[in-house]
């Protein structure tokens, strides 16, 4: 890791952070949903370049049209991934919020918050979800519930399915490969008891941090019917599993 790297990339995180931070105080609520939806898909994009991640895009993402997007979870930084790809609002665990700053931020650009283990909580964020479906969105969910090193998927929690169900919305499976240097790596994970600022910092001194972003083939509201919230959430699990245990692929990046 380069510390001098560092110091050349931190006061552009800065920036980004103020910058973040102002619009969302005085812009975003005078703009229409569509512009802040533009916003938060530049917003993220400028934090993965800043941080020296590079992205490849592969499949077909569901745009546009309400879509819940179920994907693998290995660092913060997945979700600015994708939200780069697509303005897409996350579903995100309750903790998030009182994260100093980050968590108002995030709150503010419209993240659902679930407290675990609750089921008025799932029932108010199912609302909240079915909601944003209608408004033609597109939901972002870690179905795993936590992080992971990255090389294989942990067990899916179905709860969650069940809004997309009966929204009757497609749910499309994204794998995230991560590499270090074009080799399969753990480096970029936020796992165990590493702090946000610790992992924020190994990236900003490193170089070669790339992700692949796999979109699979979606699964339909006729198959999620017939297949039932326990059954589609096996089978996203299982895509995405395949996906993840790939070796990484050379395509073009974005």
């Amino acid at each position: 890791m380069s510390f001098l790297l560092v110091l050349l990339r931190l006061p552009f995180v800065l920036v980004w952070l103020v910058s973040s931070l102002l619009s969302v105080a005085t812009i975003y609520p005078l703009v229409s949903p569509s512009m802040r939806g533009r916003m938060n898909q530049g917003w993220s994009s400028a934090i993965v370049r800043i941080c020296g991640v590079r992205v490849k895009v592969m499949g077909e993402p569901r745009t546009p049209g309400a879509a819940l997007w179920v994907a693998n979870h290995v660092s913060w930084i997945d979700i600015f991934i994708l939200a780069g790809i697509r303005s897409v609002f996350f579903v995100a665990k309750s903790e998030i919020r009182s994260w100093p700053v980050v968590g108002w931020l995030v709150a503010k650009v419209g993240a659902v918050f679930l407290q675990r283990g609750q089921r008025q909580s799932i029932r108010q964020v199912g609302e909240e979800m079915q909601s944003r479906f209608r408004r033609g969105e597109v939901i972002g969910l870690f179905a795993e519930g936590t992080t992971s090193s990255g090389f294989d998927v942990l067990p899916f929690h179905s709860s969650l399915f069940d809004p997309a169900i009966r929204g009757q919305v497609d749910i499309q499976p994204v794998a995230l490969r991560f590499m270090h240097h074009g080799r399969r790596s753990d480096f970029a994970a936020f796992v165990g008891e590493e702090t946000l600022v610790a992992n924020l910092w190994t990236l900003l001194g490193a170089t070669g941090v790339s992700v692949e972003v796999e979109f699979l083939p979606a699964i339909s509201p006729e198959q999620c019917q017939v297949l039932g919230r326990n059954q589609v959430a096996r089978q996203a699990e299982q895509a995405i599993g395949d996906a993840v245990r790939l070796a990484p692929a050379s395509r073009s990046e974005t």
